[in-house]
């Protein structure tokens, strides 16, 4: 058991994102691109262009626009060239961030990056300063009052990792990330529906904040995902709203 407001906290940060939805084609273009460009434009043998189409579609994006983002990926279209960059840090009392760009220009995005932790409280860090706290992998969230013992063993089987049921009597099913995708096809075959679903950065040990502090590193959190070339903030913080 585990998690006092896993469900609430999830919740909060569904609707956070739902509000954010203007960026997320731009996002997720830029992350069909990346991900053809290093694995090649076959969704058979590239898991993380599978993984990023599905996003995209998940999000109704239209299939011309996947389409003409892989051709920019593997050549076949003229397109901006998007490199990987992650950026490690604190946030306040400590909480561990990471943050992960694709950007054609290093030198302005870690300014940005760097100017966001200072104004709001954090402190940007070295180089896997926090990223030993984090996992990677995918995260299933099931809504309290999921039947624990029939999701575990369907959850199980199609080849999850790990099942955890928290406090509040919400229950997540964790998945390698390339996994991710199967196993969530696999569980809905069965019946049992995801109320959210991703693969992230996991932190293994959290940090409660609550008050003030939540506050602060809302504002912190806020300040870094609209950065445009910020595709995802994870940080062990758990706000109490």
């Amino acid at each position: 058991m585990a998690g006092h407001s896993k469900w609430a906290n999830i919740q909060h940060r569904k609707g956070r994102q739902d509000a954010k939805r203007g960026k997320v084609f731009t996002k997720l273009i830029k992350e069909i691109t990346v991900a053809a460009r290093m694995g090649g434009g076959d969704v058979s043998a590239n898991p993380r262009l599978r993984l990023a189409i599905d996003k995209a579609k998940g999000e109704s994006m239209p299939k011309d626009n996947i389409e003409n983002a892989i051709k920019r990926g593997t050549g076949q279209l003229e397109g901006v060239t998007y490199e990987e960059a992650r950026y490690e840090g604190y946030g306040i009392a400590g909480a561990a961030v990471i943050v992960d760009c694709l950007t054609d220009n290093k030198t302005r995005t870690v300014a940005d990056v760097r100017h966001a932790f200072s104004k709001y409280g954090g402190n940007m860090g070295t180089d896997g300063c926090v990223a030993f706290q984090f996992k990677h992998c995918g995260q299933l969230m099931f809504a309290p009052g999921t039947n624990e013992d029939a999701l575990m063993e369907a959850a199980l089987e199609a080849g999850a990792e790990d099942v955890v049921t928290n406090d509040d009597g919400s229950i997540e099913v964790i998945t390698g990330p390339w996994e991710f995708t199967m196993v969530k096809e696999t569980l809905e075959k069965a019946g049992f529906n995801a109320e959210f679903g991703e693969v992230s950065m996991k932190a293994q040990n959290e940090t409660e904040l609550s008050g003030d502090d939540a506050a602060r590193m809302q504002k912190l959190l806020d300040a870094l995902e609209s950065l445009d070339d910020v595709q995802e903030v994870y940080t062990s913080a758990v706000l109490d709203e």
